[in-house]
């Protein structure tokens, strides 16, 4: 059986907007991440997703559960100032949104430089220039903008950096929060290969936060479906694609476009009716590793 790297326990954060109103992000959600293992996390805007992200990279503090890295339990301020070094070194994140993510009075090769020195990491191959020209090859990109600051570059560009970033750690989890939406189809399609390349012959644990399904399906071992803060289903990709069972993913699933016009204008479209979804579902064990929130009634 793998090791499980990663093990999110009955997960809930809630955002207080006043002394009498909040949202309720995420609501008791729960999956693990095996060592290894890239796993897909996918929903619409606001159903949670970078909440979740969020929380297992101690951005958020949570209201309600447990969140297990190592078996360390990442929630716990005393567990993580004891093991502060080694959850700052072995995790990384890359943001959806690098404008804000680059300190803006920093050269790129600052910027790329900067994780190895805090944590006093001797660069590997002699010198954080060179660290940050090699970094930069990875995610395509050359090394005459290591003296560029990241006004100077477009949205996509600022992402590869910050991308290049968080791979200079060598990280064992990597937290991508949809780390290529700005990007050129061309360039997604060679950020996406290089996270497989860090998978396959790195074992970089990957949690991949996306809107593109397909991407999704093509990139994943396993993947969770999210709305409205509730894990909806969860299964291996193959298993979710060929046969979803909630139906919001079966609604998520017929979304994705196909590239022949007509066959796209006349495939039956799944509707989802927002009013009959279920929060207070029971997460039921479908088919082995497959789970699907449904009525308690249905079981």
């Amino acid at each position: 059986m793998s090791e499980i790297l990663l093990d999110v326990q009955h997960l809930s954060h809630m955002f207080r907007l006043s002394k009498h109103a909040a949202i309720q992000a995420v609501d008791d959600v729960s999956f693990q991440i095996k060592k290894g293992e890239i796993f897909g996390l996918v929903g619409e805007s606001g159903s949670g997703k970078s909440t979740v992200a969020r929380c297992i990279m101690n951005v958020f503090k949570p209201t309600a559960g447990k969140i297990l890295y190592h078996g360390i339990n990442v929630c716990d301020p005393k567990e993580f100032r004891r093991n502060h070094k080694m959850l700052e070194a072995t995790r990384q994140i890359i943001f959806q949104d690098s404008a804000s993510s680059l300190n803006r009075r920093m050269t790129v090769a600052d910027i790329i430089a900067e994780p190895m020195q805090i944590h006093r990491i001797k660069p590997p191959r002699g010198s954080y220039r060179a660290e940050g020209a090699f970094q930069l090859y990875y995610v395509g990109m050359d090394d005459s903008y290591l003296d560029k600051y990241p006004a100077e570059l477009s949205g996509g560009q600022r992402q590869r950096v910050a991308i290049a970033r968080a791979l200079s750690m060598e990280p064992e989890l990597l937290v991508a929060d949809e780390p290529v939406a700005s990007l050129d189809v061309s360039i997604q399609a060679q950020i996406i290969n290089l996270f497989k390349h860090c998978n396959r012959d790195h074992g970089h644990t990957i949690l991949f936060i996306a809107h593109d399904l397909s991407m999704v399906e093509y990139l994943c071992d396993r993947v969770g479906v999210m709305y409205r803060g509730k894990l909806v289903e969860l299964a291996p990709t193959g298993e979710l694609y060929a046969n979803p069972q909630h139906p919001y993913t079966r609604a998520l699933l017929s979304a994705i476009p196909i590239p022949d016009p007509i066959a796209e204008r006349n495939r039956p479209k799944t509707e989802f009716d927002e009013l009959s979804f279920d929060k207070d579902g029971v997460f039921t064990e479908m088919a082995p590793g497959h789970f699907v929130l449904r009525k308690e009634n249905n079981r």
